[in-house]
This record gives structure tokens, sequence and C-alpha cells, in this order.
């Protein structure tokens, strides 16, 4: 079974991205697992074992741009992706700042 990780980047201070609740769910929407970035802008397992399938990964960026006084466009970032080879480990990182954000396939 797959492993999924994450880790959040704060592009403008170019420091880790500190206490960003994170959801993640099915393809439906239904939640499986939820959490908070740790110091270093990281969750190191998200939700433990997963099958193939499609999942939606979600950042509360408001939450986090207003607790750090920052004012965001994006209150909110979904990745949507596809976990094709559950026994590969994954990793949907972010480099996130107040007017653009980016994501890769990490590993």
């Amino acid at each position: 079974m797959s492993h999924l990780s994450t880790h959040v980047l704060d592009a403008v201070r170019g420091t880790p991205a500190h206490g960003v609740a994170v959801v993640l769910a099915d393809v439906d929407g239904m939640p499986i697992a939820s959490g908070a970035t740790d110091s270093d802008g990281r969750i190191a397992d998200v939700a433990g074992d997963l099958g193939a399938g499609t999942y939606r990964i979600r950042f509360d960026t408001g939450a986090w741009f207003a607790e750090n006084g920052v004012e965001g466009f994006y209150p909110e970032i979904t990745i949507c992706f596809a976990i094709t080879d559950p026994t590969r480990h994954h990793h949907v990182p972010v480099l996130l700042s107040p007017f653009a954000y980016s994501t890769y396939r990490g590993s």
C-alpha cells in the first residue's frame, strides 16, 4: 500500500509553512485523514496505507494566511491526484505565496 506525505513551503519568506491544516479525502469528498504541517512544514504520513484510486488533498491556506497577518488570494488549495501504483510512496508538495502556488509529484 502507498504512503502519502506533503510539504508546504512559504515561498515569500523561504521557510517552512508551519501549522497549515490539511485534509485528505477520497474522490467523492469523504474525509480520510486530517492533520497540520509540523515545524518543518511537513506531514510525513498523511493517512497510512492508501490503495490505488483518486484522492483530493486540501490545504487551508486562508486560515494560515490570516494567522500570519497576510492577505492571500487563495483561501484553500485543493489538489486532485491519482495513485496508480500503491507500492510507491507519493509526495504532494506545495510552494505557497499569497497570490500564487505550485505543486508537483514529489518523491
